[in-house]
């Protein structure tokens, strides 16, 4: 089974309807900083045990579906197999990771139908703020709808940082002749996550609030290296 995110579709209501829920997503921070799913294919069979009570039967099916070894939970390989982009290309494996890390409230390693349950409203409400900034309906992000979405949530990234953005997270490699190829659905997720990460890193070390802090390599690393 896969479940596919991303693909084009007409969409009309305004962005203050598409803030994803629960953690990250990207909210509002002060201007200081910065410069200035679609288809669902059928399961194959049921979860042994059956839904937990008070489940949503539809979503332990697909529970149930992603779990291929039927051991009533999903690992990471199981998961990065289930979700596919609007172009069928496969989830990168670090957004699952992310995901999976996010989810993961137990820290067993896998994902329960509980956590499986957050992590589907997750990605369906992410979906919804995809769709309302490709603008163009091409199934991807390009830069100008990645700056228009991150100045909605309140980053204001430079064009400097925007343009490294586009390209550490672009779909594919960047031809010099042309625009960076877009951003698909799971790289939009990530780049959203990680700017919001750094961003509150950031602030916890600026403690006044003037954009400007003082740090040794070893608090540098730390922010780096627990970025998503």
């Amino acid at each position: 089974m896969s479940l596919r995110y991303g693909t084009p579709q007409r969409h009309t209501s305004h962005a203050s309807q598409y803030h994803p829920s629960p953690a990250p997503p990207p909210r509002p921070v002060s201007s200081q900083y910065g410069g200035a799913q679609g288809y669902y294919g059928q399961p194959a069979y049921s979860a042994p045990g059956g839904p937990p009570p008070g489940a949503d039967p539809q979503l332990w099916q697909w529970f149930s579906a992603v779990d291929t070894d039927r051991s009533g939970a999903i690992s990471v390989t199981e998961l990065q197999a289930a979700l596919v982009n609007g172009n069928w290309t496969r989830f990168d494996l670090d957004t699952v990771k992310m995901l999976m890390s996010i989810f993961d409230t137990d820290r067993s390693g896998t994902i329960g139908f509980n956590e499986f349950a957050g992590l589907w409203k997750y990605i369906q409400d992410w979906q919804n703020v995809f769709r309302h900034f490709d603008r163009d309906r091409s199934g991807s992000i390009d830069g100008s709808e990645l700056s228009e979405a991150l100045r909605s949530f309140g980053y204001n990234l430079s064009p400097t940082l925007l343009s490294l953005l586009e390209q550490k997270y672009a779909s594919g490699p960047s031809d010099r002749y042309g625009p960076p190829p877009g951003i698909t659905f799971d790289r939009f997720v990530r780049a959203c996550v990680v700017v919001k990460s750094l961003t509150e890193a950031f602030q916890r070390v600026d403690t006044d609030r003037d954009g400007w802090v003082q740090m040794n390599y070893e608090q540098f690393m730390k922010i780096v290296l627990s970025a998503p």
